[in-house]
């Protein structure tokens, strides 16, 4: 299709100008930041607004206990104190128990230690866990994921390998991680669950042979918990009273979790998560270690070696923020489920307006249920790639990422978050897919 000779919404030579200012190969290939930047500069150009689908982030206010902590917190000074690396002792506490009381697991506080965002956790996990063994230099990732973990791994130098979950659900997982696990280079794998971008969800079974897996190659599974409870089909709420969040710690004490503030307290911007490692493994020693660290214990050679070396402490009244939503939390006067189940809301509404207007949902289904409505879905449109696709919808005013930079073999699907877009968008969204539908569907 010749978009010049089309009405689409937005001034086709507005937005092919600043496509071509961007000098991007393609915005369907760009970074998120990327596609960001470009779409900042043809909103600024063209005085529309788009329908931002772009960006992982937060859309609700945040958590008014942790504004609170924190205030009262820099009243009292922390803000002229370096914080311990290894984290101040009532957020610790409040973590483990957190772990305890909505997964159902044990970890001490030693091993509740907050990092810069779960960024940072898994940027000083692969640093770490990745020296432990000199014949294990490589890191799993099950994809489809966050494209910045193949990003650090790539800053590191580090080895990955890395496949498309979507054809090995259930049993089918199993074979798929023997058969990359028994070459015995793998010393770490990493997954998300709830998944970014596809919101596919682990089941208990697919979680028992990771953890199985784990324990029989001796790989440290890497569990990114951004959306922590928010698989809005089970209500996970409640503390101490199950279900739980699912997690691959029931299976293995090969772990490490990475908690965020980010998505479910709506705490993005002051940057701040908690990296759980358990006893088990903050214990161990690897004899290798004492070539990078000054001990080969592997808890004090991720906090005193790796996390130092990243950061000399977390902001100070963060932490402090973060102790009060777990203690609310724990306590049970706060649930931070239901303050963010309008993501879960605005996302089957938002799926019914593409369905509606002939696109596809990519990931639709958890072996054989469908998927949960939630942070982000995966859509395509018949005839298109993810490339193409995302590279027409500038000109609709719709913003995404590709699904070809996250690792996903499903080159067709673009990845929408629904954070950002607001129910009064709602049809705006309508009336710009239904016009992309009618110029599109004769290809």
């Amino acid at each position: 299709m010749n978009l010049q000779n089309k009405n689409t919404p937005l001034d086709y030579q507005i937005v092919t100008q600043k496509v071509k200012e961007s000098k991007l190969e393609s915005p369907g290939k760009a970074s998120i930041r990327e596609i960001k930047k470009l779409v900042d500069e043809i909103e600024q150009a063209t005085g529309e607004k788009f329908v931002r689908m772009e960006m992982g982030v937060p859309g609700l206010p945040p958590t008014k206990i942790g504004v609170d902590a924190e205030i009262e917190a820099l009243k009292k000074g922390v803000a002229a104190i370096y914080p311990d690396i290894y984290g101040i002792q009532p957020l610790k506490v409040e973590t483990s128990k957190f772990v305890k009381l909505f997964m159902d697991i044990d970890v001490s506080p030693e091993g509740c230690i907050p990092t810069c965002g779960s960024m940072m956790g898994s940027f000083a996990a692969f640093m770490t866990l990745n020296r432990c063994n000199p014949e294990k230099d490589t890191t799993l990732l099950i994809d489809p994921g966050f494209p910045v973990h193949r990003q650090q791994l790539k800053v590191l130098n580090q080895k990955v390998e890395c496949f498309d979950v979507y054809n090995y659900r259930g049993d089918k997982l199993r074979d798929k991680l023997e058969s990359i696990m028994s070459r015995g280079n793998i010393s770490s794998m990493l997954y998300s669950n709830p998944n970014n971008p596809s919101w596919i969800c682990f089941t208990e079974k697919e979680l028992k042979i990771i953890g199985d897996m784990c324990n029989k190659h001796d790989v440290v599974a890497i569990e990114d918990l951004a959306y922590f409870a928010m698989d809005f089909r089970t209500d996970m709420s409640k503390p101490g009273v199950p279900p739980y969040q699912p997690t691959v710690a029931r299976y293995t004490n090969n772990y490490i979790l990475t908690i965020s503030s980010s998505k479910a307290f709506s705490y993005a911007g002051q940057r701040i998560g908690m990296m759980i490692i358990s006893d088990e493994l903050y214990e161990r020693n690897y004899p290798n270690l004492k070539k990078y660290y000054t001990k080969d214990q592997f808890g004090h050679s991720m906090i005193y070696g790796s996390i130092y070396s990243l950061s000399a402490g977390i902001s100070h009244s963060a932490q402090y923020a973060l102790a009060a939503i777990f203690k609310a939390a724990n306590e049970g006067k706060l649930n931070f489920v239901e303050e963010v189940k309008e993501y879960g809301e605005k996302a089957h509404i938002m799926k019914k307006i593409f369905t509606d207007n002939g696109f596809k949902i990519v990931y639709d289904k958890d072996e054989d249920e469908p998927i949960a409505d939630g942070f982000y879905f995966t859509f395509s449109y018949p005839g298109y790639s993810g490339e193409d696709l995302l590279n027409e919808l500038l000109y609709y005013g719709i913003s995404a990422i590709s699904l070809a930079i996250t690792g996903s073999e499903r080159l067709e699907g673009i990845r929408a978050c629904v954070s950002l877009v607001k129910r009064d968008q709602f049809k705006d969204l309508e009336f710009r897919l239904k016009k992309f539908n009618e110029d599109h569907s004769s290809k």
